[in-house]
């Protein structure tokens, strides 16, 4: 496989905006063929008749399992809208085949072959070798597999099993992108999988296998693949499930190796004055020479960080954020500057992988999609360096997949407060704790990482993990099912709460003219210096973001170095902290667009800094 840096984007570029037509044509054909369609903007629903083990639906039988499936995914468009709701399983379906695409050319699925295509040529290998597979598949059924085969025209039925069988087999290492399948996406997964035209074929003939080579093509994906969907939303207020589309875009790789080894990379070389790694960081920018007062405010504040970790800066300390995470790009890149700082220290190889992923690397966003293809770009990082990170064990043989800490994150619309607090008031769970987490995250999709969590809360969020893991224990289904609904909301609002280290993002880039009412209500109460556009009001987030003496890395539009309209914003940032370094980049990083600067930041340094500026 040739490197990335050859990747014919121009391939991707033609494939995935036409594969999101195909895979919303796919998956709304399968739902009118369940009956389910639109009717002068409305839904139409054909009954459907259990009888015994089958339920028939427009005069054809289905197995009965489908009508409990079928009334989850009527709720769910009743809720969302058709047309959202297609988009949104379209979407799923294509992670998914990309994520087996991608695993399947690095021999990462475990039993040696391919889910869509064939090393020979023709159809997919678990079909040639279903059989082998019962033994490989948790859950598949030896027998049905053995009748389907031996009847000789049902391959299509079998491949469906076989595909079910392989994601939920994945669901263990990867429940975020492979829940467990039993539910509505398995209900409209698309139909003709094994024709030359489906949406699997066209997959895997479109993009070279060479172009699979490194975790980056996800990224590229994802941004094409919403291409189309961007042109539509641009220009206008922006919907609130439109903002990723409207504001997303993939970070050239030499940008994020500027941004990610000046912020985590210079922190551990301020603290470890005779490490080599800058000679391995192509990007690294030698900071200026400083004056001797500069200079030992700049020593007091990396020797706090030191005491905090002993005589020395610990590895497994560093904390980085990427706020608006999308596919995880930054997140891959700050993986590779980690594994970097680790084996200098002298850790064991195996070990790093894990150690990165739970205890450094932190994403947020509020696309599901994206944060999806980040947490799998990531453990492809991991898997490379650790053939068993899928596999590993406790002491009592429990699979261990790592924990990782990419979250999308949820809304608290729907949910009642008292509610809520009448079944978990047994549980001492306070009623004013239930209400600040639903009020915070009312609007999470469109606020996003510019959230920030009122004080009064944060003195609860240490302990509610716990309290909410005994009460799932109890045996009580209510109280149960109520700290299921509010988990997310602390795991999420913990991490918005936390300081870091290393704060890195390319953020959400949207004129002020194009806010939403409340959008614009929440900024101008909260962002006050920021609010010409979302980018600017992100980069004094990352100022709350950043512990004293962190660093931040971002790359922007460089219109808040000089308009009058950001004068505030500047008096902000210079107050906070200094420029380190900053990279006016000109026009044309990311194609046609109003030039972008990049820049790093220290938190807490003194204005009198000296950075260095290239242009």
């Amino acid at each position: 496989m040739r490197h990335f840096l050859f990747m014919n984007k121009a391939k991707l570029k033609s494939y995935a905006p036409q594969a999101r037509k195909d895979f919303i044509t796919a998956v709304t054909a399968r739902a009118n063929l369940l009956g389910l369609s639109d009717k002068a903007g409305a839904l139409d629903v054909v009954p459907s008749q259990p009888q015994g083990d089958v339920t028939v639906i427009a005069g054809q039988a289905w197995p009965v399992k489908v009508h409990a499936q079928r009334e989850q995914l009527i709720a769910r468009i009743r809720k969302d809208g058709l047309n959202q709701t297609m988009e949104a399983i379209a979407y799923t379906w294509f992670n998914r085949f990309a994520a087996l695409r991608y695993m399947e050319l690095h021999d990462y699925l475990g039993h040696g072959h391919r889910a869509l295509s064939s090393t020979t040529g023709g159809l997919p290998d678990i079909l040639t070798h279903a059989t082998d597979l019962t033994n490989e598949l948790p859950g598949l059924n030896a027998t049905k597999v053995t009748e389907l085969k031996l009847a000789g025209n049902r391959d299509g039925e079998l491949y469906r099993m076989l595909l079910v069988a392989q994601c939920n087999a994945l669901s263990r290492a990867m429940p975020f992108l492979f829940e467990r399948i039993d539910d509505d996406s398995e209900l409209l997964l698309p139909d003709n999988l094994l024709r030359s035209d489906s949406v699997i074929a066209k997959l895997v003939a479109e993009i070279p296998e060479e172009d699979w080579a490194e975790v980056e093509i996800i990224g590229w994906l994802y941004q094409f693949y919403i291409s189309e969907k961007k042109d539509q939303v641009i220009g206008k207020v922006v919907k609130s499930e439109d903002i990723p589309a409207a504001t997303q875009l993939f970070t050239p790789n030499w940008i994020v190796q500027y941004l990610v080894q000046n912020s985590a990379g210079r922190l551990w070389l301020m603290a470890n004055p005779h490490s080599t790694l800058a000679k391995e960081w192509p990007y690294y920018i030698t900071p200026a020479e400083q004056t001797p007062e500069v200079q030992a405010q700049l020593d007091a504040l990396i020797q706090t960080r030191v005491r905090e970790d002993g005589d020395t800066l610990n590895p497994e300390s560093i904390t980085v954020l990427d706020p608006a995470c999308g596919s995880g790009h930054i997140l891959v890149v700050a993986y590779d500057v980690l594994k970097a700082i680790y084996l200098e220290r002298g850790y064991q190889a195996r070990s790093i992988p894990r150690l990165i992923l739970e205890k450094n690397l932190y994403g947020l966003d509020i696309d599901d999609r994206a944060a999806q293809m980040a947490g799998f770009a990531l453990l492809m990082k991991a898997r490379a360096d650790d053939r068993r990170l899928f596999t590993a064990t406790d002491d009592a043989g429990n699979l261990q997949p790592p924990k990782l800490n990419v979250l999308s994150l949820q809304e608290s619309k729907g949910l009642s407060v008292d509610e809520l607090a009448a079944h978990l008031a047994p549980f001492q769970v306070q009623r004013a704790t239930i209400a600040a987490l639903v009020e915070t995250f009312e609007h999470a999709k469109t606020f996003g990482s510019l959230i920030q969590i009122p004080d009064a809360l944060k003195t609860h969020l240490a302990v509610l993990p716990q309290v909410l893991a005994k009460v799932r224990q109890s045996g009580d289904m209510y109280a149960s099912a109520a700290a299921d609904d509010l988990l997310p909301l602390v795991q999420q609002a913990q991490v918005l709460a936390m300081q870091f280290d290393a704060v890195v993002a390319n953020p959400p880039y949207m004129g002020s003219n194009y806010y939403d009412p409340i959008l614009k209500r929440f900024v101008n109460s909260q962002y006050e210096s920021g609010k010409p556009d979302l980018y600017s009001c992100f980069i004094l987030r990352n100022l709350i973001f950043s512990k004293e003496g962190g660093s931040i890395g971002m790359i922007t539009i460089p219109n808040w170095m000089f308009l009058s309209s950001f004068e505030n914003l500047r008096a902000t940032v210079f107050e906070s902290g200094a420029i380190t370094s900053l990279i006016h980049n000109g026009r044309g990083v990311f194609g046609s667009d109003f030039g972008s600067s990049s820049f790093c930041m220290m938190a807490g340094a003194p204005a009198t800094l000296i950075g260095t500026y290239k242009r």
